[in-house]
């Protein structure tokens, strides 16, 4: 788990900001940035809340900043279906999930296909929901079961 000071560190980086520049727009040393940046001090609250309104970031969001996620969520909200439809998202998992490249060839996939129809026309027709959203509830659902059978 990343400590405080690289948390703020990873946030400025990721604005592209200087320490001197930081400094200067919160009123302190470029020495006491660094200080937050390497955990030997901490800023008190007030100044938190201005370097996270600097950062772009809500309170929360710095003192756990991900630099990760944070990037994975700017992805997400600058793909649009164009983008998309180019990618195969198959191909691209399974560089990390060998099983995405191989499961064709062993499971019987409209068997499984015609049982992902029925749950899709059933969350359209008890919900309302159009196709895509229907998908997405279904993709959580799974993904929800995934990560209970985990724990």
């Amino acid at each position: 788990m990343m400590n405080l000071g690289n948390h703020l560190f990873q946030a400025r980086k990721k604005t592209g900001l200087s320490q001197e520049m930081v400094a200067e727009k919160l009123g302190v040393s470029r020495q006491t940035i660094s200080k937050w940046e390497t955990d030997e001090t901490v800023p008190d609250i007030y100044q938190s809340k201005k370097l996270a309104r600097l950062y772009h970031l809500s309170l929360d969001e710095l003192i756990e900043f991900d630099v990760d996620l944070k990037e994975i969520e700017h992805i997400i909200q600058n793909t649009n279906e164009e983008k998309e439809a180019k990618i195969n998202w198959t191909s691209a998992w399974s560089k990390k999930y060998p099983v995405l490249a191989t499961y064709q060839q062993e499971v019987q996939i409209q068997r499984y296909a015609q049982q992902i129809r029925e749950m899709l026309n059933e969350l359209k027709n008890i919900y309302g929901y159009n196709h895509l959203d229907s998908m997405l509830v279904l993709k959580d659902i799974l993904y929800q079961e995934w990560k209970s059978s985990k724990s």
